[in-house]
């Protein structure tokens, strides 16, 4: 039988050292801060998280996701979900590794899809951590669910292209020193078409290109800006991927960025269990320890059983990706279900919690909060079980069976 779900021990021992790094030298560099931020000067808690970032370097733990060439491990999406799953259990853990979003989306994006010249001027200092970038293509007036609607529209004149438009919930715009655009350059080609829209490459700070403000959420101000975009100038050479690719250029970017996120949702939701049981284990009322209750053993069982589920799912999704398979009905799959997941584990933890479960003085609280945005980030539940029913009547009128649309498992 070809199905093994031991890792070589190579990558068992990639998964130990990361796991003893978050463990043993995150938190404690990070323990007595707010969200992680230390309640020191700005640049003192910059001086922590970097040195913290040189660490990862020096253990062989910086861009799990990348090939070797450009400085990366070299992990394919299987492995890679062992890495993010232990990074996740930090907020920053991610980002100390170099393989959070949207820089590791965009890393993936500027390697399969730019050319020589765009990957040394963009994709080198990305990789070596020395800038950051954002995914600009979401628009408060059209159904971010549906990029062929974009109105964000790119005329050409002369060896340059004039774009106005409308974007925001544009994650790491504040912080980027480039954006990867999303605008719509074919006006023969019919609104809601795939072949309407270009990606661009844009310096930022550029002229044209407007931050207008940070917009704040149920989690607070956390990075995603609304960017205006007035008689904003780019060169030829600025196009990514090549004129009208801009949707099949999205789309490619978006699967396995969807399959990263679960990754380090699993993380949280891991965390989660791991509070619920150890209160329900300490916790004494009404005449023995809450574990001993039969109530709280179900909140216990329901979160381990959908936690097992998250995992399978993730891992089979990665091991097609690695294949070169067709993926998307697998990570549609995987991306709905692990962000519902991740919001009933966490809730359920809150409640075994009980009034100390919804104050701040568990991580709790917040990461409810960033969870919600789980079950909308990267296409809303509706919109991936909209897909995942097409592909699946697909499949039966197809072949008259639903089989190849649950994962073409042998069984």
């Amino acid at each position: 039988m070809a199905i093994d779900f031991t890792l070589a021990p190579e990558h068992e021992a990639i998964r130990s050292r990361v796991r003893d790094f978050i463990q043993d030298t995150v938190k404690p560099a990070l323990a007595g801060t707010n969200d992680d931020e230390r309640v020191l000067s700005r640049q003192e808690y910059l001086t922590v998280i970097l040195g913290l970032r040189e660490q990862a370097k020096s253990l062989g733990l910086w861009l799990p996701h990348m090939p070797k060439e450009w400085g990366g491990m070299g992990l394919g999406h299987v492995e890679l979900a062992m890495v993010q799953a232990e990074a996740g259990k930090t907020r920053l853990g991610p980002w100390l590794l170099n393989c959070m979003a949207p820089d590791e989306g965009n890393m993936h994006t500027l390697l399969h899809w730019g050319s020589d010249e765009q990957k040394e001027r963009y994709l080198r200092p990305l990789c070596e951590g020395k800038v950051m970038s954002c995914f600009a293509m979401t628009e408060p007036e059209v159904a971010g669910s549906d990029p062929t609607l974009i109105r964000t529209y790119a005329e050409k004149d002369g060896d340059e292209w004039i774009i106005n438009g409308h974007k925001w919930f544009i994650s790491n715009a504040r912080r980027s020193q480039f954006a990867i655009l999303i605008a719509r350059t074919e006006s023969d080609v019919p609104s809601g078409s795939s072949g309407a829209t270009t990606a661009f490459i844009v310096d930022v700070p550029s002229e044209g290109w407007i931050d207008v403000r940070e917009v704040e959420t149920m989690h607070g101000s956390t990075g995603h800006s609304e960017i205006v975009i007035k008689d904003l100038r780019v060169s030829d050479d600025q196009i990514l991927g090549g004129r009208g690719n801009g949707h099949r250029l999205g789309q490619a970017r978006l699967g396995p960025a969807r399959l990263a996120h679960c990754m380090r949702w699993i993380a949280q939701a891991e965390t989660a269990l791991d509070m619920m049981v150890d209160r329900s284990t300490t916790r004494y009322s009404h005449g023995s320890m809450l574990a001993e209750k039969q109530g709280i053993q179900w909140m216990i069982a329901d979160s381990a059983m959908e936690l097992y589920q998250c995992k399978l799912m993730v891992l089979h999704a990665a091991y097609k990706i690695d294949r070169g398979d067709d993926f998307r009905t697998e990570v549609s799959m995987t991306k709905h279900f692990v962000a519902n997941s991740l919001n009933r584990i966490i809730d359920r933890a809150i409640q075994v919690h009980g009034a100390l479960g919804y104050s701040t003085d568990t991580p709790l609280a917040s990461m409810l909060q960033h969870a919600r945005w789980a079950r909308l980030a990267d296409g809303a539940d509706e919109i991936h079980q909209m897909r995942i029913a097409e592909r699946t009547i697909a499949a039966f009128k197809d072949h008259g069976t639903t089989w190849s649309a649950t994962g073409a498992l042998p069984i």
